[in-house]
């Protein structure tokens, strides 16, 4: 069963890859926005990953992120997820974000459960 309190860290090791300026959201050699947010995203899923049947999945539904200081490329990050609500298949959770020179981001996410099945079918 998932409840408040559930907490999941994802690591990344910061590479050009992840760059704003390969991704397309800058052109500075830093942490590019949308690869901190797929890593709090991650941080999310891995968190009730193991709360739910092998028929379901989550998927991300709303993401409200402040992506606060640059982190350069070589450098490792990580978010932390914790589960802050569930409402029926909603789960909420409040997201931290840090490099090695401390916090960089937090974010508010929501989730929700979906039969993997009945989700896919209905992309045909």
């Amino acid at each position: 069963m998932i409840k408040t309190g559930i907490t999941y860290r994802a690591v990344l090791k910061v590479t050009a890859e992840q760059s704003a300026e390969r991704m397309g959201s800058g052109d500075l050699p830093v942490l590019a926005t949308p690869a901190l947010i797929a890593l709090m995203e991650q941080a999310a899923m891995k968190a009730v990953a193991p709360y739910l049947q092998a028929t379901e999945s989550s998927v991300g539904v709303f993401v409200n992120c402040r992506h606060t200081r640059a982190t350069a490329i070589g450098d490792e990050v990580y978010a932390e997820a914790c589960v802050t609500g569930v409402d029926g298949r909603r789960i909420s959770f409040e997201i931290t974000a840090c490099d090695s020179r401390g916090e960089i981001g937090r974010a508010e996410h929501d989730r929700f459960v979906v039969d993997r099945e009945r989700f896919l079918s209905k992309l045909k």
